[in-house]
Order: structure tokens, then sequence, then C-alpha cells
């Protein structure tokens, strides 16, 4: 446990010290709690209409306008971060993890098996991850839950992939050997020595794969087969503001500019992580 909180720390301080991941960490920090707190941030109701306030520019009333139906921008930009976070965390940590265990089964298991779970990620990735999720939520209809299953489906060959190589790395490792000469059993394997020398270098994939899925579901809502209106997405202020851009440019700021800080803030984070994270960066810094 203390080697654990010890590296832990050496994590952190690693991230804060650099300065694109102090940055980094600011920026999901800031989404994240914007997230979990946006009910007492967002100063009016994200779907509160008020057709006298329509299209109004910024004020300090509304520091990003209002929209074509008098609801405030900045509100449902708060509260579009609850929907960014709520497709990408559950999809991301999901595929993460059921491709952890079918890589690590992959790459421990016996030749047949590892061919055949192949097989499946090689079809997998076959589809392409956007006309996949639109053909997909074409046919079952727009929902959060959808998006987040397609997103899951078409991201776990990935990281069951590094897993794999990973395991094949490690299995004919010394101190693997010595366990199975001691008659360590596959689960204590798996789960005590190869686990922790494989999830550091997925948790750095998963930090980049985040903006990622925020982006394409924020396209996806874009083209109207996100989240179901009226629920605020800023891939929905993107669509609205893109329609009414020649008589408000802010719906289109307030759209796309948590999307381009979501992008920066994990991919510095996801950067800053994976150097931190791997002995031989580590040693170059």
């Amino acid at each position: 446990m203390t080697n654990s909180r010890s590296e832990l720390t050496q994590i952190v301080v690693g991230i804060v010290r650099d300065p694109l991941g102090l940055v980094g960490l600011l920026i999901v920090g800031s989404i994240v709690f914007c997230a979990i707190f946006a009910a007492w941030i967002a100063p009016y109701d994200p779907v509160a209409m008020n057709i006298q306030a329509r299209l109004e520019g910024p004020s300090l009333a509304h520091p990003l306008g209002t929209d074509q139906l008098g609801r405030d921008t900045f509100s449902r930009v708060i509260m579009g971060s609850q929907v960014a976070l709520k497709v990408a965390l559950p999809a991301v940590f999901g595929a993460m993890f059921i491709g952890l265990a079918l890589g690590m089964i992959a790459g421990y298991g016996p030749k047949w098996l590892d061919n055949l779970l192949m097989l499946l990620f090689d079809t997998l990735r076959s589809f392409p991850t956007v006309m996949f999720a639109l053909a997909v939520v074409a046919l079952v209809g727009p929902s959060l839950q959808t998006v987040v299953l397609v997103v899951m489906a078409t991201s776990i060959p990935t990281y069951a992939r590094v897993a794999r190589t990973q395991t094949l790395s490690l299995r004919n490792s010394e101190f693997i050997l010595a366990e199975r000469a001691m008659g360590a059993s596959v689960f204590r394997i798996l789960g005590v020595h190869m686990l922790p020398n494989i999830i550091g270098v997925l948790a750095v994939l998963a930090a980049m794969d985040i903006p990622t899925v925020i982006a394409l579901e924020a396209g996806l809502s874009f083209l109207g087969l996100g989240v179901k209106p009226p629920t605020p997405s800023w891939g929905a202020l993107l669509k609205d503001g893109y329609a009414l851009i020649r008589q408000t440019p802010w719906l289109v700021v307030g759209g796309g500019l948590p999307v381009i800080l979501a992008t920066l803030g994990f991919t510095f984070f996801g950067e800053t992580m994976r150097d931190v994270v791997d002995p031989k960066l580590r040693k170059q810094r």
C-alpha cells in the first residue's frame, strides 16, 4: 500500500512540475468540477425558454448571450460538460477494463484462443468508428446510452491489443516463471503480478482517448444523432450556432471552445502522464 501511494505521489508531482502537465491538469480539473457542480454553478435553468431575451449578445446577465429560444448559453455550456463526461468516462473506462481482461487472456492463454480473440478484435476495428456510430444511432435512435455503447464497442480492440502486447512481453519474465514454479494460479499471476505492470499504460491511453470521445459525441449531436433535445450538449450548441452564425457568433463560441479546451487539456495531461509513468522517458526528464 505504501509503495502504491508513493508511486501515485510521484506521478502527481511529476505532472504538476511539467508546465503543460499543470495546464492540462487545471483544464481537466475545471471540466470535472463544472460537471459535478453544474447544477449550482449554472446561473439559469439551461432548458428554460425566454423568447423576449432571444439572441442577446454577451452581458453581465448572460456572459455568452442567449440562443434562439432565449436560453442562457453559458448555463448550457456548463451543463454540457455533464453530457460530455457522461459519454466519455463510461465509454473509455468500460472499454479499457473489458479490453484489459480480453487482452490479458489473449496474451497468456493458448494459441488458439489468442487467434480467435485477435480475429474478433480485427473484425471490430474494421468498421470506421464514425460510420459505425452513424449506422447504429440511425437504426436504434439517438440517446446517451447508444453513443456510450458504440464508442465502447469500437474502442475495446485498441485496449485489448495493448494489453495483449504487454502480457506477451511479461509472460516469460523471471518473476512470472518463478511464480509458475511455485504453483501460483493463473488468476494470481494475471491479477497480482501482470495487472500492475499493464494498467498504467492503459490509463495513459484512456486519458488521451477521452477528448476523442467528447469530439465524437459533439459531432453526433451536431448531426442530430447524439443526445435528444432539449438536453444541453456542446454539439447541440454548435448545431444551433452554425444555423444562426449570421445573427450571433456566440453559440458557436460556446459550443466550440469547450471542445477545444477539453482536447488540449486531456492531451496535455495524458502526454505528461505518459512521460512520468514510462521509466525510460522518466530518466530523460
